[in-house]
């Protein structure tokens, strides 16, 4: 889980966009460039499937899809900004 959520380029970008309270799809794609909703799509699928986001579904039309990170995804993100802060120990070194 970790190697291919980590492996993905845009998963990391995902985590930053809900973060900023950006968690609708269309918004995710507007908002950073190079990123297509085909592959956003993609990361958002595997990340549900590994319990990191819920998916949620209003009932209206035009349909409305919105993105939360659940309780095991704050946990694993912690473990990321661990780690991000280890690389840039690292990089002054």
């Amino acid at each position: 889980m970790v190697e291919t959520i980590v492996g993905c380029k845009w998963s990391l970008t995902v985590y930053q966009l809900l973060d900023q309270d950006i968690n609708r799809p269309g918004e995710m794609v507007r908002s950073v460039e190079g990123l297509t909703t085909k592959v956003l799509n993609q990361c958002l699928k595997r990340n549900v499937e590994f319990g990191i986001l819920e998916k949620i579904s209003y009932p209206e039309i035009p349909p409305r899809v919105e993105y939360r990170v659940t309780s095991f995804g704050e946990k694993f993100m912690t473990i990321l900004d661990a780690l991000k802060v280890l690389q840039e120990e690292i990089e002054v070194q």
